[in-house]
């Protein structure tokens, strides 16, 4: 039996109580599970400080000391009650503290006695003190040093802390070592591994937990990495030969008379260069007997909509219905007015169902759907009911697809016997390496022309100091005719977020904005439907100055005249809904603005945004820095967010050039050898499996 298959529990160091805590916190359940474990970073524990030369300035993450015991002393009863030592350098003293495990620590350390002290450090009065810090005899830690200065630091939870820290991690990793050397079977062909570079699997995995130097870190993270990404791109170019070689499409082999008179007579504008392009991809898959599944990426404002409506009318021509679906009511209900007003009076039967459609007014849709009477049905996520039923659904368009959930959008893919053709649009673009390589199974579209005469929106950062220049400016737009958003993350005051919220909002901007010379508006969630599109109405008719509203405006509002976007605690949004919520502006010919309000206490991270919203417009860029911040989710199965496809090492983000490398691997040998059944190629069955992703429906198809 292979080792790496073996329970944890029967590891030295964890036992029946540890293994069931293991497999709860981190999933770790078997001896390969833990090897593949990795640290997520390294300390160099060849450096030691003199305590005198630390202070709350120059002192950031763990540190080394090495010190004399001078002292021991107990403080509180009970739950309160502490352990602490006194330790001392010719240039200092600090203090170690411990809360748990005070009986196994106290007779562990004799006074006089040099130990090596690892932890994080806090000053309280200029004094150093480590709480549950990892302390070493020196004669100990100098041996170990002189083997590999570098230590991995393991993830842990709050759970796993008390015994099983970073450091009872590591000595887990140590004491199963010796059970699984020279078991590690690598199923790497040695060609593969010359041509790419590759160390051992053994060699990898042994200098991931224990680097004998930084170069052989390197390497050993190298190899992990590109394993990770060969084994997904292994599994997503399978899914695309299988897809390309199906020949399941519907045929649209004529371009008719809805296509032409709209084309023809009733574009509202001129195309674009990528408009054109992009249409002219739709239309090569669509006679390509394969079932078409394509990402269409474009900017907010760069013209989607039109570039689906030509794509339905392409399935209307030839007796196919089309559907377009949308994560509001808001959008679905404007995609609606949208099309019925640009297809006028041609004859093309379009109709809208949402989730408040009245209950007569369903049935008679429903009916007229299921009988082939209508060609274009727009709807939310009413359209997955399954009630609806198509009389022959040939093209269906997922509008603002990073709102929906995998499973849902897979579920229109089921509404015809053979599956329809597949356009996935979004605003929030996607950076164009990972597009091209992690969906792999996708084709990508991309509209990176906005419309001539577009003015780039000014965006800036004002903390809530600001406040009464940002009314002042507010003022001087209404007072020009213009109209202005004013978006909060929260509906009510949250006692778990310290945010902004909308009521107190309108409350305060009614106050600053009183009746009759401003007229202000509410727009949210939990309004009554009637109610929330009476304000949305009041507020493109200019009957509204301000529209105070939460994200439900995100996507879908379009008023020309609304020229000024605040977005009142903007560190609370990520950067796809704050490059979304700068889009309901700019949409007219007159200068528009977004205005990010924020508190003064930022994060790292959130100061990063919203530098990056006011130096760019761009989406794609924006995405780019998306993706480092938050990871590219788990873009082969149904989690949206996070690490992708669960890696446990690779970054998609950071490591695109491996990426690269690994697609064109796979795809070099599946195209010589399709199943794996070369001898050579055998053992990559196993790394495939790893990584796939085995549902009832293909999720690929969908995005």
């Amino acid at each position: 039996m292979n080792p790496l298959n073996n329970d944890i529990k029967f590891v030295s160091g964890v036992g029946e109580v540890r293994a069931k805590l293991l497999a709860r916190e981190l999933g770790i359940s078997t001896v390969r599970d833990m090897l593949y474990h990795f640290p997520f970073r390294y300390i160099d524990r060849t450096k030691i400080y003199k305590i005198g030369e630390l202070n709350d300035a120059n002192t950031t993450g763990y540190i080394q000391i090495r010190a004399r015991v001078t002292g021991k002393n107990f403080f509180g009863e009970g739950r309160r009650r502490r352990f602490s030592i006194y330790v001392a350098d010719e240039t200092g003293k600090a203090e170690l503290v411990w809360f748990q495990g005070i009986k196994w620590v106290e007779n562990r350390f004799e006074l006089g006695r040099e130990y090596v002290i690892f932890g994080r450090p806090t000053f309280f009065r200029s004094e150093l003190s480590m709480v549950h810090p990892e302390v070493e005899p020196v004669e100990k830690a100098l041996s170990r040093q002189q083997q590999c200065g570098l230590q991995g630091i393991y993830s842990t939870t709050e759970q796993l802390s008390t015994g099983l820290g970073t450091k009872g991690m590591y000595n887990i990793i140590c004491n199963l070592w010796s059970s699984v050397k020279g078991h590690i079977v690598d199923y790497m062909p040695q060609y593969l591994r010359v041509k790419y570079g590759l160390i051992s699997l053994e060699e990898a995995l042994y200098n991931i937990h224990f680097p004998q130097s930084a170069a052989l870190l390197k390497q050993a993270q190298y190899r992990l990495k590109f394993d990770e990404l060969f084994g997904i791109q292994l599994n997503i170019q399978t899914l695309r030969s299988a897809r390309v070689s199906a020949q399941a499409g519907f045929v649209f082999a004529k371009v008719g008379e809805s296509f032409n008179t709209f084309y023809n007579t009733r574009l509202p504008f001129p195309l674009t260069g990528a408009q054109k392009r992009v249409i002219k991809e739709i239309r090569q898959d669509t006679v390509s007997g394969c079932q078409m599944n394509r990402l269409l990426q474009g900017d907010v404002g760069s013209g989607k909509t039109v570039v689906a409506l030509i794509s339905m009318l392409l399935a209307v021509d030839n007796g196919y219905q089309a559907c377009m679906m949308a994560p509001t009511e808001i959008l679905a209900r404007q995609h609606f007015a949208t099309i019925v007003k640009m297809l006028g009076d041609m004859g093309v039967k379009v109709a809208v169902l949402t989730g408040t459609t009245k209950v007569r007014e369903r049935r008679v849709i429903l009916e007229a759907l299921k009988e082939g009477q209508i060609d274009i049905l727009v709807g939310t996520h009413a359209l997955l009911e399954d009630r609806v039923q198509f009389s022959n659904l040939g093209f269906v368009v997922i509008d603002e697809q990073h709102r929906f959930g995998v499973e849902q959008r897979a579920r229109l893919w089921t509404k015809n016997n053979n599956p329809p053709h597949i356009l996935v649009m979004t605003a929030t673009p996607i950076p164009r390496t990972l597009a091209m390589t992690v969906y792999g199974d996708l084709d990508v579209s991309i509209i990176d022309e906005l419309p001539p005469g577009r003015r780039p929106i000014k965006t800036v950062h004002y903390y809530d100091s600001a406040r009464l220049r940002l009314f002042g400016f507010m003022r001087e737009q209404i007072a020009q005719g213009r109209q202005i958003y004013i978006v909060y993350p929260l509906i009510k005051e949250s006692e778990k977020a310290d945010y902004a919220n909308l009521e107190e909002g309108f409350a305060a901007i009614v106050q600053d904005f009183p009746l009759p010379k401003y007229r202000v508006s509410a727009c949210h969630g939990k309004m009554k439907a009637e109610d929330k599109e009476e304000s949305m109405r009041q507020f493109k008719a200019g009957e509204a100055d301000i529209l105070v509203a939460t994200s439900v405006i995100e996507v879908g509002v379009d008023v020309p005249n609304a020229t000024v976007m605040v977005i009142e605690s903007a560190e609370r949004f990520g950067l796809a809904q704050l490059h979304q919520l700068r889009g309901r502006v700019g949409r007219g010919a007159n200068q528009s603005f977004c205005i990010l309000m924020s508190d003064e206490k930022l994060s790292k991270e959130s100061r990063t945004r919203l530098e990056a919203m006011c130096e760019t417009t761009d989406g794609f860029r924006l995405a780019e820095l998306d993706l480092k911040l938050r990871g590219a989710g788990d873009i082969n199965g149904t989690l949206q967010s996070g690490e992708a496809f669960n890696f446990k090492i690779a970054n998609p983000a950071l490591d695109n050039q491996i990426l690269h490398l690994a697609q064109q691997a796979a795809i070099a040998i599946l195209t010589a050898d399709p199943t794996l059944a070369e001898q050579q190629h055998y053992s990559l069955r196993e790394l495939k499996s790893r990584y796939s992703t085995e549902r009832d429906i293909d999720f690929s198809k969908i995005s």
